[in-house]
C-alpha cells in the first residue's frame, strides 16, 4: 500500500483613475503657487505614482477527478466520512467528482472495492472511495488511519485460506507462505495499509501503474531505512484492492513475476523451502524473518491449508 498546474490572477491598473489625478493635480498647482506668492511661470513637476501590488492569488486545491460507480444507480455524499453522517446529496453512477484527498472512516463494500478510505472532495463533503475509480489520492494532512474492528485469530485465518488458496493455484505460492506473510507483515490485519486499502503486504505501485489485480493507488507518507541503518522521511504509492483474497493472489503473481524469486517455486510445494529462497533472494531486509515466518506457520498450523488442490 504505491501519490495540474495552478493558474495566477495578475491585476493590472486603470489608466482612467491615474490620468484624472494627474490632471486635478496639475490644476491645483498654480492656485497654491500663487497663494504662497510665488511669483513667474510655475514649472509642472512629474509626480511618479507607484503601482499597487497585486495581492496573491488564493491557491486553488488541487483535486484529481474520479468516476462513480454504483450498480445501485446512485451513492450519497455526505458531510463526514461515515455511513452515519447525513447526506448532502446524492450522484448517479457515472457522475464525475473532486477528490482532493482520503481519509479513513466507515468501512463500506461498494461497487468497485470494500474499504475504509473515503475521498475528501473539493467542497468538504465525503464519498466512500468504495464506489469511485479515481487516479492516486494522498492522504488528507492530518488524517488517521484508525484501524477497523480487528478480527480475532480464528476470523482472521478464515477469512484468509480462500484466497492464499487461490493464489497457490494461480501462481504456486504456498498458502501456509502467503498466510504467515500476511499476519507478520499487516499484524493481523489491524495495519494502516491492510484497514484502509486490503493490501496487506505493503506492494507499491510502480509509476503510478497497479497492474492487474490490484484496482488502484494510494498515497502515504513512510519511513524508509537503508541497509546502513539510516531512515528517513519519503512518499509512497502503494497498491488498493477489492478485498483481502486480491491482495494475496496479487502477492502470488508479485512474486512470480519478479524474477530474482524464480528458484523459489521449484519448491511450490514445499513451504519452508519455498519462504527459505524468498528470504534470501532479498524479500525482506529482517535477518530472523525467515524464522519469524516459519515460526508462525508452526505455532498456528498453516501447513494444513497447504491442501495442493
Amino acid at each position: 500500500m504505491s501519490q495540474p498546474s495552478l493558474g495566477k490572477t495578475t491585476r493590472r491598473l486603470l489608466a482612467g483613475p491615474m490620468l484624472a489625478f494627474a490632471v486635478a493635480s496639475a490644476l491645483a498647482m498654480p492656485a497654491a503657487a500663487h497663494a504662497a506668492g510665488v511669483s513667474g511661470t510655475a514649472k509642472a513637476q512629474a509626480v511618479k505614482a507607484k503601482p499597487a501590488k497585486a495581492k496573491p492569488a488564493a491557491k486553488a486545491p488541487v483535486y484529481k477527478v474520479g468516476t462513480v460507480r454504483s450498480a445501485d444507480g446512485k451513492v450519497n455524499i455526505r458531510t463526514a466520512p461515515s455511513t452515519s453522517a447525513p447526506v448532502k446529496r446524492s450522484v448517479l453512477t457515472g457522475a464525475k467528482v473532486n477528490g482532493v484527498c482520503g481519509v479513513v472512516g466507515s468501512q463500506v463494500s461498494g461497487t468497485v472495492r470494500s474499504t475504509t478510505q473515503w475521498n475528501r472532495l473539493s467542497d468538504g463533503t465525503y464519498i466512500s472511495h468504495a464506489y469511485v475509480v479515481t487516479p492516486t489520492l494522498h492522504l488528507c494532512p492530518g488524517a488517521s488511519l484508525t484501524p477497523a474492528v480487528p478480527l480475532t485469530t480464528a476470523q482472521f485465518l478464515a477469512a484468509a485460506a480462500p484466497g492464499a488458496q487461490q493464489g497457490w493455484r494461480e501462481f504456486g505460492v504456498p498458502a501456509s507462505v502467503t498466510m504467515a506473510q500476511a499476519i507478520l507483515e499487516s499484524g493481523w490485519g489491524r495495519s494502516g495499509l491492510s484497514t484502509a486499502d486490503k493490501n496487506y503486504f505493503g506492494i507499491k505501485c510502480q509509476n503510478g501503474a497497479y497492474g492487474k489485480i490490484a484496482n488502484g493507488c494510494h498515497v502515504y507518507t513512510t519511513q524508509e531505512c537503508t541497509k546502513a541503518g539510516t531512515c528517513f522521511t519519503t512518499t509512497g504509492a502503494f497498491r488498493t484492492y477489492a478485498s483481502m483474497a486480491h491482495s494475496f493472489r496479487d502477492h502470488g503473481s508479485f512474486l512470480r513475476v519478479n524474477s530474482r524469486y524464480k528458484p523459489a517455486f521449484a519448491y511450490t510445494k514445499d513451504a519452508n523451502k519455498f519462504i527459505w529462497q524468498v528470504w534470501k533472494a532479498g524479500y525482506a531486509t529482517d535477518p530472523n524473518y525467515y524464522t519469524k515466518v516459519t515460526g508462525l506457520m508452526t505455532t498456528y498450523n498453516l501447513y494444513k491449508y497447504d491442501t495442493w488442490k
